[in-house]
């Protein structure tokens, strides 16, 4: 069987060929990549200052900025079908997790519903991590409150943390599936109980304060 021959000049055609085809795909990912940091980046800054509102009891505009966040998130969905190299490369997760993360912190805050995973368009692995990350927001909150004297909702909210940590404790997969949930559990639970030990001091002192008040009384109507 004979074999097909090209001359020097048939090469080096299609070596142009090739030359101007690998072009054209960098080019276009690396649009695609540009894109995608570009988006992330605002949506991590926008999902900062609604987590900010949130803590400032501004939920108002914490929901707002949650929605401009909604609409910046829609724009993934070309680069997850037309390159999923740069929707799985960790940038965008990322910025889905802050996104996860400033919806939960809203919800445990003013105690609005909590959106799932499929409210938000978002995979069980961000979607996880940000709950995880949600745990220090709420440890902040509570502190907060412990300081301006507002014990209404801190055992509530422990409540919320633990059951966080309880969700994610039982997760046993590999990182490569989860994204690092792993590491993100170990560090709710040191959050977890440094914060359940600043309640139970803070409880004990107000319980202690409040003997010490009812005991000035009983001496005052005495």
């Amino acid at each position: 069987m004979a074999h097909e021959t090209e001359s020097a000049e048939e090469h080096r055609t299609k070596l142009r060929q090739i030359a101007d085809e690998a072009r054209a795909g960098f080019s276009d990912f690396h649009q695609a990549r540009e894109q995608a940091l570009r988006l992330s980046r605002e949506i991590i800054r926008n999902c900062a200052n609604s987590i900010r509102a949130t803590h400032r009891g501004e939920f108002d505009h914490a929901r707002e900025l949650i929605a401009i966040v909604s609409d910046l998130t829609s724009q993934f969905d070309e680069a997850k079908d037309s390159h999923p190299a740069v929707y799985y490369a960790g940038y965008v997760e990322d910025a889905l997790k802050e996104y996860v993360e400033a919806n939960a912190t809203l919800a445990f805050a003013e105690g609005s519903p909590l959106p799932m995973p499929k409210d938000l368009k978002v995979g069980p692995a961000p979607y996880l991590g940000g709950l995880a990350d949600t745990a220090g927001e709420l440890r902040r909150y509570i502190l907060d409150s412990l300081r301006r004297d507002d014990f209404s909702r801190c055992e509530e909210l422990l409540d919320v943390m633990d059951e966080i940590y309880t969700i994610l404790v039982t997760m046993d997969f590999p990182d490569a599936v989860t994204r690092g949930l792993r590491r993100n559990t170990d560090m709710v639970r040191g959050v977890l109980e440094r914060t359940r030990g600043d309640l139970t001091v803070a409880l004990r002192q107000r319980r202690l304060e409040e003997k010490l008040a009812d005991a000035r009384d009983s001496r005052g109507r005495a």
